[in-house]
């Protein structure tokens, strides 16, 4: 089953006319708090490990969300550009989240190797941002870490 894709302008737009969709920023607490999509919350699909420094997926993804979004909601899932938020999609898919879509593009949009835009991201389309970590949107927050 294909994963239904969104520019970020779409997102926006049922974002603004669906009271049941959430956008899910699945980047890193430091990508989100630099700036994210203005009402968006935040659960890592990746982490970095400190040690190595290289990327591993959050063994935690899934229950974070399934404890904090319910199963019938209207999940928009973003990243930088969109590739983790597409692994993203097909793990909540799996889990039994029935209505997720990619946002292609992401937050930071894609660019070709010199540097172009190929696909404009949520900001570069002028779309709301919010920086830092808002309460209740949060990693920290949704995890329970606090």
């Amino acid at each position: 089953m294909t994963i239904p894709e969104l520019t970020p302008a779409e997102a926006h737009d049922v974002l603004s006319r669906d009271s049941r969709a959430l956008y899910l920023d699945v980047r890193t607490e430091p990508e989100f708090a630099a700036g994210h999509p203005a009402g968006a919350r935040n659960v890592p699909v990746v982490l970095f490990d400190p040690a190595s420094g290289g990327p591993k997926a959050n063994p935690y993804f899934l229950d974070v969300v399934e404890r904090n979004v319910p199963r019938d909601a209207k999940l928009i899932v973003g990243c930088q550009s969109g590739g983790r938020s597409m692994r993203a999609c097909e793990l909540l898919r799996d889990a039994g989240f029935a209505d997720v879509s990619n946002v292609r593009g992401g937050f930071g949009g894609v660019h070709d190797r010199s540097g172009r835009v190929v696909e404009a991201g949520w900001a570069e389309a002028g779309l709301p941002v919010e920086s830092g970590q808002p309460p209740g949107a949060s990693y920290a927050d949704l995890a329970g870490k606090r």
